[in-house]
């Protein structure tokens, strides 16, 4: 085939393909000229182009969120490749696999005012597990060799033990349109064999004994992909007497025996309810949680232990109090740890408990929500109950996660989140990104500044009739007039909840999007409907409440559950529209 004649973008892309990519995001550039025309040549690879990097780079995420596979994402040289770091910080702690690949200009060349140079090599070391600088010309003793040695390298690092994104620099010199033949696939590949972790039957039933009845175990998961063993091992440890489990709106694990609404259910426990049911042991699992309420509460217990599941770059310990970290796979531990507890049988009604206040707090929370005026809260939960089953849902960082947070999403087919590092920058286009690769509906529910904040999203030729958003539009920054930090300060409307300028019904216009529009509870009923039943192009519903009463149902919510009061009652904060 004919394609670049740069040996080491060839080669690259041999083992690109060799190692399981079969997608890549490409931001149009001169550097990185050959590396465009050995990727695009490739069969092999599904290659889509995206201008703006920063929105690139969190495509790139979606994708990899999606289908769980290695990504390949190619930009120009110069501060293209610092457009990344939002999108690469968040696939580090978020273990996604993204395969960053960066033209460079030959080293010679750098802090010499040349156009587009600066030093790229290590731009994004601290949020990649690995990275290689090659160079411009391979014709030196055992250049090939070390090419080919360094890729596959830093291929193996990305999919390998705790998966997460890498960086290869690789610089081109003149002319760079320059093609020849070239036979693919004949580059050397290097694979891994890893034995597949597991607890010997003794040490699984050391630590069962460790968790047996009557110590109480609290089992957290934090966000996760769908898994259906995880599930049920999580089910089978659900139904002992003495564990509960919790887990977030994100962790896309769903039992009628979990508790998942922590903050609904955590916020209405009284003293004496949290003491009766401190844990002797907590056990996590996925990523950083959300809940405020449920890290404040477990860094305030003392004489309990904490196990940490899961493959980890570093020791973490969120709740001060870990006292064994288990580096494997989270469903292989679970597995072996529920089938190591059936053995133990002690009389405990620690489950029980739990189950109690859960559901007493679910009906708190739903006469409180049935009593509510117009506001984002109301408006959360009537999008939440109409959502289809096989929608996936994204939502952005801020008020819109923590509103999930406390709504039944147990019958939603998934949920994400940016809750690596919790930025509001990309979420648009992580939704999208996701949305390439899911036959049905993508859904992202976000706020209005976030929105604003990634709106080049909307230009992109990869929008499809499948992704649809809701836009809740509350003045920007909700979440500011919420958290304590910020929500009394007298700046807080000229510098934190500053609102935007967002004409979302002509940007709907403008980018092909069907526009839709609420402003209470009974237009939302009707513009919902057929804004889940548009099929014939992208769709988006913007919300509109009122930012300052907004705050006040949400700080009500929460001051009238941690004041102990009754919250069956009318609440006490007129709809500004009667």
């Amino acid at each position: 085939m004919e394609t670049t004649d740069k040996l080491s973008c060839n080669i690259l892309a041999d083992l690109l393909i060799a190692h399981g990519v079969t997608q890549a995001v490409i931001s149009p550039g001169s550097r990185n000229t050959p590396l465009i025309i050995a990727l695009s040549r490739r069969k092999e690879l599904k290659c889509h182009v995206v201008i703006d990097e920063r929105s690139a780079a969190f495509i790139a995420l979606g994708i990899g969120v999606q289908t769980n596979s290695p990504v390949a994402l190619v930009c120009t040289s110069g501060t293209a490749l610092l457009n990344y770091a939002p999108a690469v910080a968040e696939a580090f702690y978020r273990q996604i696999p993204l395969v960053v690949i960066s033209a460079d200009r030959p080293q010679e060349w750098i802090d010499q005012d040349d156009s587009q140079t600066l030093w790229q090599q290590d731009a994004l070391a601290p949020y990649v597990k690995r990275s290689c600088d090659l160079n411009a010309h391979l014709n030196f003793p055992n250049g090939k060799w070390v090419c080919n040695r360094l890729i596959n390298d830093v291929l193996l690092e990305s999919v390998n033990g705790r998966k997460g994104p890498v960086h290869v620099n690789i610089r081109l010199d003149a002319p760079l349109n320059r093609t020849r033949d070239y036979t693919p696939g004949q580059s050397r590949v290097i694979t891994m064999a890893r034995p597949k972790d597991e607890l010997t039957t003794s040490e699984a039933r050391e630590l069962g004994n460790l968790v047996a009845s009557p110590r109480k175990v609290l089992i957290i998961s934090g966000f996760h992909r769908p898994d259906e063993q995880l599930n049920r091992a999580l089910v089978k440890l659900a139904k002992l007497p003495n564990a509960a489990v919790m887990t977030e709106t994100i962790a896309n694990l769903h039992s009628p025996l979990f508790i998942s609404r922590i903050d609904a259910t955590l916020c209405r426990m009284t003293t004496e309810e949290k003491q009766r049911l401190q844990p002797d042991i907590v056990i996590t699992l996925g990523g950083a949680l959300v809940s405020r309420y449920i890290k404040e509460w477990i860094r305030s217990l003392d004489n309990i232990e904490h196990w940490h599941v899961g493959v980890c770059h570093t020791t973490v310990d969120c709740f001060k109090h870990l006292s064994i970290r288990v580096e494997m796979s989270p469903k292989i531990f679970m597995r072996q740890l529920a089938s190591a507890l059936q053995i133990h049988k002690k009389p405990s009604t620690y489950s029980a408990d739990w189950q109690k206040i859960y559901h007493d707090s679910i009906d708190c929370h739903n006469e409180y929500i049935a009593h509510a005026p117009w506001s984002d809260m109301t408006a959360f939960a009537e999008i939440i109950s109409h959502i289809p089953p096989k929608w996936n849902v994204h939502f952005s960082n801020g008020t819109q996660i923590r509103y999930a947070q406390l709504m039944d999403c147990s019958r939603l087919h998934r949920c994400e989140c940016n809750r690596g590092v919790s930025g509001i920058d990309g979420a648009t286009s992580t939704a999208l990104g996701s949305s390439i690769n899911y036959n049905d509906t993508t859904l992202l529910i976000t706020g209005d500044m976030s929105c604003q904040y990634d709106i080049s999203a909307l230009s992109s030729k990869l929008i499809s009739p499948k992704f649809k958003i809701i836009v809740m539009c509350n003045g920007g920054g909700g979440i500011f007039r919420f958290i304590g930090s910020t929500s009394t300060l007298p700046e807080l409307e000229e510098y934190f909840a500053v609102g935007t300028n967002l004409p979302l019904k002509e940007l709907a216009a403008g980018y092909g999007f069907k526009y839709f529009e609420a402003t209470s509870m009974e237009t939302l009923h009707k513009e919902l409907h057929q804004f889940i039943h548009c099929a014939d192009m992208p769709a988006i519903l913007a919300i509109y409440t009122d930012p300052e009463h907004s705050a006040n149902v949400l700080k009500q919510y929460f001051q009238l559950a941690q004041e102990n009061q009754d919250v069956r009652y009318q609440p006490n904060c007129k709809d500004p529209q009667e």
